[in-house]
């Protein structure tokens, strides 16, 4: 007789339909004590509980119920070696050939916020864990099963082929220790929360959607989500299928406007902001960020910090934007945009948690801390002979949390709170002051700051600059062997420059 080891924590109706399909394919079934409880309590008089085989009950509060020779020898043996079979007999122990088990719910309890030590050790399954390692090792002969979802393909190919195949079983096996290790990996990441770097990196990610497509139209995207991870629980509120560029360009817009308290807007295109305004409330830092460049805005990625209005609402309806994501907007505000099939809209009501960032390349990953956000207590120093108002001290910082988003070589130009040119992942810096300028040229603005990512290798950045005649401030990390000639040049043409000792390249 085939036997079938089936151990879950949640009980459902399905499970049930498979013990009896099972059942009627001469399957015993064996089970531990809650699930055993579950299905006699469903008419399943004909399952056999666990401490029946072992001749052992469960003890420890359930913590030992399945560790027993007469259970891993019945899924560990393997059929095709003389020996393992003698010994078997030797020791009346029976063959399983399905184990299906659903483990404790530690990733559930964890995710839920559960981050009491000893509430939370009771949800590590030991057991469970032990037995689907055991039946995927033995796979040449033994089903594994972790997911109910397989049930069907099981099912099927015992219908038609009295056994399961070796295919299947593989593929199943696979799964269990894809699960087993992502369980594990988790497990890891509670106990080691305050290890920032430990020596081996285990970051958890589960599939939670398949992308419309990848950066280009001809490759496959999912997106995975990381246990925990209160970023990558945003809604789609309205539209089509989000694709891979979507949620790059998403994440950046998403994390330049959550660094301001006063309502922000940022526009994003190709992971680079176009435009970011603070207004005194989101109509008004729409406006300015729309206003900044509304030739690259086409098509792009909008983001608010605060509550989208039904008249803010009216106004992007009559523009191409891709994406708009807002903390919160009104059902009756949504129905604005039922007539605009490329649009989306996703909610996003929470900080930015991310405290390292992780870039693959071939053969291993770049892991480093997370570029900390600029803040105005940091200190800086006035290097010219002109100094900054309160007022550009404001718009310089301003800048500064703008500039640590774009691509080096990055600048950005400002007046107030409004981003008038913006220049990214320029190969010189020279090229890259050119480039906002050209764009600064556009708004025709006097009194303008200047914030730079890396210091100004020569001094031709400042001539440049003065050429444009309408740049007063300058904000810069400093470090060049030339920084004395690019403070003499200014104050030659009468700009005020400060250092602020920390780079923000971003690649």
């Amino acid at each position: 007789m085939k036997r079938a080891l089936i151990s879950v924590y949640n009980k459902h109706k399905k499970l049930i339909d498979f013990v009896h399909f099972l059942h009627r394919k001469k399957y015993q079934i064996i089970s531990t004590g809650g699930t055993y409880q579950y299905f006699i309590e469903n008419g399943l008089s004909h399952v056999k509980e666990i401490s029946k085989i072992t001749s052992f009950p469960e003890i420890l509060d359930g913590r030992v119920k399945t560790i027993h020779p007469l259970i891993y020898g019945g899924i560990l043996a393997n059929r095709n070696i003389k020996q393992h079979i003698n010994s078997a007999k030797k020791h009346n122990i029976h063959f399983i050939d399905i184990v299906f088990i659903e483990c404790y719910p530690f990733i559930k309890k964890y995710e839920d916020h559960h981050d009491n030590i000893r509430s939370l050790i009771e949800f590590i399954d030991i057991g469970g864990i032990s037995l689907l390692r055991a039946a995927a090792k033995n796979f040449f002969h033994v089903t594994s099963m972790i997911d109910d979802r397989d049930f069907e393909l099981v099912k099927n190919e015992i219908n038609f082929h009295g056994s399961t195949s070796l295919q299947l079983r593989k593929k199943l096996a696979g799964k269990v220790f894809n699960f087993t290790s992502y369980y594990d990996s988790i497990i890891s990441k509670f106990f080691l929360k305050e290890e920032k770097f430990p020596i081996y990196l285990h970051e958890s990610y589960k599939k939670k959607m398949e992308l419309r497509y990848g950066e280009n139209p001809h490759q496959k995207a999912f997106f995975y989500t990381k246990n925990k991870s209160y970023k990558t629980n945003f809604k789609q509120l309205y539209g089509k299928q989000l694709s891979f560029n979507n949620l790059r360009d998403m994440d950046v817009a998403w994390k330049i406007v959550s660094q301001f308290s006063e309502p922000a807007c940022c526009i994003v295109k190709h992971s680079t902001p176009c435009g970011v305004s603070l207004g005194k409330d989101g109509l008004e830092a729409f406006r300015k960020t729309y206003e900044t460049d509304p030739v690259s805005s086409f098509g792009g990625i909008l983001s608010l910090n605060c509550p989208l209005s039904l008249e803010l609402a009216e106004k992007i309806n009559q523009i191409f934007i891709e994406l708009v994501i807002v903390p919160h907007c009104d059902p009756h505000v949504l129905k604005i945009f039922h007539h605009k099939k490329n649009l989306r809209v996703i909610q996003i009501n929470h900080s930015i948690s991310e405290k390292i960032e992780c870039v693959q390349i071939d053969g291993g990953l770049l892991v480093q801390e997370s570029d900390s956000s600029f803040h105005e207590n940091m200190n800086y120093q006035i290097v010219t002979e002109n100094k900054f108002s309160q007022e550009e001290k404001k718009y310089l910082f301003f800048a500064q949390r703008v500039v640590k988003h774009v691509k080096s070589n990055a600048i950005v130009i400002a007046k107030g709170t409004q981003t008038i040119g913006i220049s990214g992942g320029q190969t010189n810096r020279i090229c890259a002051v050119r480039q906002a300028i050209q764009q600064a040229k556009r708004k025709k603005e006097q009194g303008l700051v200047l914030v730079s990512d890396a210091f100004f290798p020569f001094r031709d950045v400042i001539d440049e600059i003065a050429r444009y005649g309408k740049i007063q401030s300058i904000l810069q990390p400093g470090g060049s062997i030339r920084d004395k000639e690019s403070i003499e040049a200014c104050n030659e043409y009468g700009i005020s420059m400060a250092f602020t000792g920390r780079r923000s390249f971003k690649h």
